[in-house]
């Protein structure tokens, strides 16, 4: 009981930071919690409720879970704890798992197609119920290994922001536990005897980019502790004039206009240009584990 307790107000200290930060929850707003059945979105929801109990603001919270049709996937598992912990709920099906099988080639990551299907469905549930922002349970290190798999494989400097609004306008995404750490979930969630559905579809596979950013991740820390937060920190404190991108410094007041060191006809290395994603509002305080 002890160890629950120090978890849970370790992870609530962390996300109460991240609201403040960021204003991921304001005066009204109707919460759409995105409850995949693993550690991190049951941890979220557990989170979210102890926070309305105490929040200076007044919000709402709906859970939803989306079964995607996976053979054997026990949505009446998720059901039963929604009841259980006595929160609003909507359970949602949509056979995308069939869409992702006969779209995506055997052996190729499944994560891509999955994740935007589901996505789709979401933020249209989040207009038909009245919910003005969805809170996803993607944590500190889930912020940090994107950066790192952005800038090793994709060639940009880019993450998770904390607050996003969708292209369309409709729907604000927040990560409310974009502080806490994943070993932190993890422990407590373990406490908490939360009943985990694993992932049969992308859970399962090998070899994935993101598991190498994690064992290298994993690497590091064992020889230096404050790597995870660390990384986390440099999200928040950005330094353009020390890169290299070309346009965000010009932005900034740098130079402009064509080069006088060299003629047109020498054309010279062009380095692709990687604007900055904006993380949302300046952190007011510095990151835990910064």
């Amino acid at each position: 009981m002890e160890e629950r307790d120090r978890l849970e107000r370790r992870l609530l200290r962390a996300t109460a930071q991240a609201v403040r930060d960021f204003d991921l929850i304001e005066e009204g707003d109707h919460l759409m919690v995105a409850v995949s059945g693993g550690k991190d979105s049951y941890t979220l929801l557990h989170l979210l409720m102890r926070l309305r109990e105490r929040a200076p603001v007044r919000f709402e919270l709906t859970a939803v879970n989306l079964d995607q049709g996976q053979p054997g996937f026990p949505a009446h598992v998720l059901e039963e704890h929604f009841r259980a912990v006595g929160v609003r709920y909507r359970m949602l099906r949509q056979d995308t798992y069939s869409i992702v099988k006969r779209l995506v080639p055997e052996g190729k990551t499944t994560c891509p197609v999955c994740s935007r299907l589901r996505r789709g469905i979401l933020y249209n549930t989040a207009v038909e119920l009245g919910c003005n922002k969805i809170a996803l349970g993607h944590h500190r290190d889930d912020l940090v290994e994107t950066l790192l798999l952005s800038a090793l494989y994709a060639g940009s400097l880019k993450s998770m922001p904390p607050r996003l609004r969708s292209d369309d306008g409709r729907n604000v995404v927040v990560r409310p536990m974009c502080y806490a750490a994943e070993e932190d979930i993890a422990a407590f969630s373990s406490e908490m005897r939360f009943p985990i559905v694993p992932c049969d579809l992308c859970g399962s596979q090998p070899n994935l980019r993101r598991r190498r950013v994690k064992e290298l991740l994993a690497a590091l820390s064992a020889e230096h502790p404050a790597v995870k937060g660390n990384l986390l920190h440099a999200l928040g404190k950005v330094v353009p004039s020390h890169l290299l991108d070309r346009d965000l410094l010009a932005r900034l007041g740098g130079a402009t206009g064509a080069d006088p060191w060299l003629d047109e006809e020498d054309g010279g290395c062009e380095p692709t240009s990687a604007p900055i994603v904006a993380l949302g509002p300046t952190p007011r305080q510095r990151a835990p584990g910064g």
